[in-house]
């Protein structure tokens, strides 16, 4: 168990060190200093306030009234000392872990999406739920250092001014042992509550360890069953267009009952905690009482000195059970620390797989896209396509054809740079270039947004502009809506969202345009008009596309058959549609 408080200490310092060092550690410094001599302040008035019980007690016990009344003064003088650190204490601690947080998770989305890694940890698997990561965890993370660490500073500053008060108060203690005499105990009390705050930690780690993986479990089936919600809101019209809402209901109701079932197991390790800490809790209250009335009947001290006695006994205890009253906390804080750490971990590999020499080199050099000696394999390593290589002539427009299955749309992924797995050279064009899907991603925002997506300045193009291109493509109905908020992914169909790809396309004006199943979602008529535009522009690209249709033939000046560049071809039954061969366009290296 050692070894595992080391490991997470050490994991959590590699996760906020980041942060204690960076261009905003001044401020956090300052603030961090702050909030501790604000704390140290709050625990100057507690020991005030336990002197305090004393005088007042010793005071009601004389009946003296004008001594009541001067200590009811100085209790109102420490009370409001005591609220106002504790106000502005929690303040300052908030602002600082708002900054932390602010800070972390802009770290982490930009490594989340520097070099694709979203794109390469949803191809390889390697942590699940990685925005709950972002969003929760990093949330969790920075409240619970913050709370944990300071609360345990202030218990170790609390612990170490109340013994000395509890020591001189405590006094000495005989313990017979018969004709062996009896041993002399100076400061029994200090050694009491520290026996006692031990034994009752060591219980509830021993109870409460459970709570750990329990509660990093619980996180990762949270974040599934929020993902299949969310999933299932960004794919209702093919849903609802199967019926499948019983399958659907059958696949949250599992999630549920797993997170139900997880749920139950930490309630169950949690009511075993709860009668520990309470029942502890509860025999804290009257325990210094009895260890203290001994002397308080031998006349040693009197009835101000026993309340001074169980209220120092009182903070000792505390401070000493820092882990028994903050174990739930700490377990979650483990959790989310666990899971940064792998997060941090995938992040960390994937920097420097795409920081080493990659295996498949992409050079950008020339004015056009060239392939040579290109491997592709699948992420477990399964070859895909062997040797290929071709180099279109710029201007024109080559067809990718296969049949489904043979890898074309995994070619451009590669030239895009966005696959890794396999080997050879591409060279890409300084130019311009633009991949279209075969569903264009529609960001939040405006349709003028979308329409310009990935660009953020939306002013580039004058209004005019935008209406003539959503007209030229069959979107007149949406001339009016450039400034309209919508999820236009749900809004538009499939053939109005690749009719606004070819959009982008005609504004963005690329020197190299990937279409990958672009035109699937349309008719003949306007996938015809749609290819028209692009050959007949006077930017005149050079088209990549992929796709099944015959029709597309006429759209492109030649046809690359990937077919032979399946390993072992001899054992696979592949062939193109009659149609495609045909052409005496059609080359194997173009």
């Amino acid at each position: 168990m050692a070894s595992d408080k080391r490991s997470i200490v050490r994991d959590a310092w590699s996760i906020a060190r980041t942060y204690w060092t960076s261009e905003e550690k001044w401020s956090a410094w300052g603030l961090l200093l702050a909030v501790v001599a604000i704390n140290l302040g709050t625990v100057c008035t507690s020991v005030g306030i336990n002197a305090w019980n004393r005088g007042f007690y010793n005071a009601l016990q004389a009946f003296d009234v004008e001594q009541i009344f001067g200590q009811l003064g100085i209790f109102f003088i420490l009370g409001s000392l005591g609220i106002t650190l504790s106000v502005y204490g929690v303040y300052l601690q908030q602002m600082l872990q708002l900054r932390w947080r602010r800070w972390l998770t802009r770290r982490y989305v930009n490594a989340w999406l520097s070099n694709r890694a979203y794109y390469q940890l949803q191809l390889t698997n390697g942590v699940d739920n990685p925005d709950q990561r972002i969003a929760e965890d990093v949330n969790q993370f920075t409240n619970y250092v913050l709370t944990l660490s300071l609360g345990l500073l202030t218990s170790l500053v609390a612990l170490g001014s109340f013994l000395v008060i509890l020591w001189g108060l405590s006094g000495p203690a005989e313990i017979p042992l018969g004709k062996l005499g009896a041993v002399h105990i100076p400061g029994y009390l200090v050694w009491v509550a520290l026996l006692y705050a031990s034994a009752g930690t060591w219980l509830t780690v021993k109870v409460g360890r459970s709570l750990v993986p329990l509660n990093l479990t619980g996180q990762r089936l949270e974040g599934d069953f929020r993902f299949g919600l969310a999933r299932l809101r960004e794919n209702a019209e093919s849903v609802a267009s199967y019926g499948g809402e019983p399958v659907e209901l059958s696949i949250f109701q599992e999630r549920l009952q797993n997170i139900c079932r997880n749920f139950r197991m930490i309630m169950e390790r949690q009511m075993r905690l709860n009668w520990l800490t309470q029942s502890y809790a509860q025999v804290a209250v009257v325990f210094p009482l009895l260890v203290i009335l001994p002397r308080y009947f031998a006349k040693q001290i009197g009835w101000g000195g026993l309340m001074q006695v169980a209220s120092a006994f009182s903070y000792v205890y505390n401070s000493l059970s820092f882990v028994i009253n903050r174990y739930p906390d700490i377990a979650a804080w483990q959790a989310a620390t666990d899971r940064l750490t792998r997060f941090q971990e995938q992040l960390v590999e994937l920097q420097a797989l795409v920081s080493a020499p990659r295996q498949i080199v992409i050079r950008r050099s020339g004015r056009t896209v060239s392939v040579d000696n290109l491997d592709l394999d699948l992420p477990d390593g399964t070859p895909l396509l062997r040797g290929i290589s071709f180099a279109p002539v710029r201007g024109e427009a080559v067809l990718i054809a296969g049949p489904s299955g043979t890898g074309k749309s995994t070619l451009l992924r590669a030239i895009a740079g966005v696959w890794p797995f396999g080997c050879g050279d591409i060279s890409v064009g300084e130019e311009s270039s633009l991949f279209v899907p075969q569903r264009p991603y529609l960001p939040l925002g405006t349709l003028a947004n979308a329409l310009l997506y990935p660009h953020l300045d939306i002013n580039r193009f004058p209004a005019n502009r935008l209406r003539s291109v959503l007209k030229e493509v069959g979107l007149d109905g949406l001339v009016e809506e450039l400034n309209v908020v919508e999820n236009w992914s749900q809004r538009l169909s499939l053939g109005e969202q690749q009719r606004l790809g070819f959009a982008r396309a005609l504004l963005a004006a690329p020197e190299l345009l990937f279409l990958d199943e672009a035109t699937s979602g349309l008719g003949e008529v306007w996938e015809a008009r749609l290819y028209g535009l692009l050959r007949s522009w006077s930017w005149q690209p050079t088209v990549i596309s992929v796709g099944h249709r015959s029709t597309l033939l006429r759209f492109h000046d030649q046809v690359f058959d990937l077919t032979r560049f399946i390993p072992f071809r001899e054992q696979v039954v592949m062939s193109l549609p009659t149609q495609l061969t045909e052409p005496a366009a059609i080359t194997g290296a173009l």
